[in-house]
């Protein structure tokens, strides 16, 4: 034990002694730097022997390191406090919602509060919740067998706990999905939506945002639309509804929303009603036909997407659409909806999600779990009004629009040359700056790029945006202080392997990167 206790002795004292010389290290190295006598002493013995012209640069040389060291400190002292500020503004924002999180709690305490005192009026009575609410209908003796008592597996017969969704159904009954026999290309496809919107709506759009958006559209089901406040980011989601003569459901989000009830609904155990939301609504409608369906996020991260969102971005990156399906409630009854499975429900496959973001100092970040699964779209400029044919709304089936994705996928896959050259900026990338492009964003890539060459694009263009929004987006979670020097290289290697000046959107997002650094 004693050879032991001399060995960790020995062994341990190394480490420990080195960083008691680190520690002296730095502060003799401190001191060292300003030790005032030491310089005034240096200047005691030369000041006699200076000439004018000497004594001029002996001044500009103190002036300088007066300089470097007054920068240095500044510097730091600026980044500390930016860090302090930004560290203030997130703990501002977590109170906030703490105490939004709380209020919730009191207000959801409050209605069962009310709800158990309506339960003991009602119980009083001697009605029923169903029968305090419609008395009329209330003509039961009470004696079983009788119509009224039959019950379900959960619940009673007469109650329709999804009635919104119930007259769809009966809405519905008897429709069949039509066939527009539609005949026309993607780029035709956005030219039509482009003058649809000029001259129908007076908004307008360039063709390289359209094409961005419609490869958007074929590589994820949720699309970002992100930028400046007054760019139109709303009203391009809101156009493309009006254009496929189906208006978009537009779900302002609250900073209150938490999880997925906050979006669909939940289930009232009083009343025993499901409190149906309008995009609940929209997802049941579009099961039934086969045209293009939009929901609008509105301001979707002014509450934690990852939160509210959650099982929708997991549902959606299954493979196999049969399996897109989510629980709304836990049992079943005899009169739920008919496109009701056990509780659960398919999501429609002729539904897109698009989401606009801000950012400013009332919104949450966006994290990289949503931006993955999802297609960012940048909307930072107006575009001047022009003219353009007049181009009414028109009748659109998914399945031919997807059709149309297909066959771009086929007859403009990226090429041979494109993967190779992007294998090796992923390893570039790695190896500078230790990010990664990961399976899916590669999958999206061979989805988005195909479809932007048919909306009238070429293809390192379509590489150019795609990379810029979903990889280089990544660059902004990095210290940039440290990254700064390998900007320049990374943008010489850009124009090496794509041709000078080709990645337009990459560098200039790279040169703003630097600026900001």
């Amino acid at each position: 034990m004693n050879t032991f206790i001399r060995f960790f002795y020995e062994f341990i004292s190394i480490f420990v002694g080195g960083i008691v010389d680190v520690g002296k290290g730095i502060y003799y190295g401190v001191t060292k730097m300003f030790n005032i006598f030491k310089y005034k002493k240096i200047l005691d013995s030369y000041k006699t022997s200076f000439n004018i012209f000497e004594w001029i640069l002996a001044i500009l040389t103190m002036v300088i390191l007066v300089v470097i060291v007054g920068a240095a400190l500044f510097l730091i002292i600026s980044r500390l406090r930016r860090y302090l500020r930004l560290r203030r503004q997130k703990l501002n924002q977590d109170e906030l919602l703490d105490e939004i999180g709380n209020l919730n709690k009191q207000v959801k305490k409050l209605m069962k509060e009310k709800d158990e005192l309506m339960a003991m009026k009602v119980s009083q009575l001697g009605l029923s919740p169903n029968d305090e609410e419609n008395p009329s209908d209330s003509n039961s003796t009470g004696e079983p067998g009788e119509e009224g008592d039959e019950e379900n597996m959960d619940g009673n017969a007469g109650d329709i706990r999804f009635p919104k969704l119930v007259r769809i159904d009966k809405e519905m009954e008897g429709f069949k999905a039509k066939n527009y026999n539609n005949n026309f290309t993607l780029e035709e496809l956005i030219d039509n939506f482009r003058c649809f919107a000029a001259t129908q709506l007076h908004l307008y759009y360039n063709e390289s945002l359209l094409r961005a958006f419609f490869g958007g559209l074929a590589c994820s089901k949720l699309i970002i639309l992100q930028g400046i406040s007054g760019t139109g980011k709303t009203s391009l989601a809101y156009a493309w509804g009006k254009f496929v003569k189906h208006n978009s459901c537009i779900a302002s989000v609250q900073p209150s929303w938490r999880d997925k009830t906050e979006l669909l609904g939940y289930f009232n155990e009083f009343t025993k009603k499901f409190n149906e939301s309008n995009v609940l609504e929209e997802l049941y409608i579009s099961r039934f036909d086969d045209d293009i369906h939009t929901v609008i996020l509105d301001e979707m991260n002014i509450a934690r997407v990852e939160y509210y969102f959650a099982e929708m971005l997991s549902v959606l990156e299954v493979p196999n659409r049969n399996e897109w399906v989510i629980e709304l409630v836990t049992t079943t009854w005899l009169d739920d909806p008919k496109l009701l499975d056990h509780g659960k429900l398919r999501l429609p496959s002729n539904l897109w999600y698009i989401g606009t973001i801000n950012n400013d100092d009332s919104t949450f970040m966006v994290t990289d779990k949503v931006y993955d699964r999802a297609m960012p779209i940048d909307i930072n400029e107006k575009i001047d009004p022009f003219t353009c044919r007049e181009q009414e709304a028109m009748d659109i089936n998914c399945s031919y629009v997807e059709s149309l994705f297909s066959k771009a996928f086929e007859e403009h896959a990226v090429s041979d040359k494109g993967i190779n050259i992007i294998n090796k900026l992923d390893d570039y990338v790695i190896q500078h700056f230790r990010i990664a492009f990961g399976n899916r964003i590669m999958k999206q890539l061979k989805a988005f790029v195909p479809v932007y060459v048919a909306c009238g694009g070429d293809e390192v263009s379509g590489i150019d945006y795609f990379l810029a929004k979903k990889v280089l987006r990544k660059f902004e979670q990095l210290n940039l202080i440290l990254i700064r020097d390998e900007i320049d290289g990374f943008v010489k290697y850009l124009n090496k392997e794509f041709g000078n000046g080709n990645m337009k959107e990459c560098i200039e997002f790279l040169e703003r990167l630097k600026k900001s650094a």
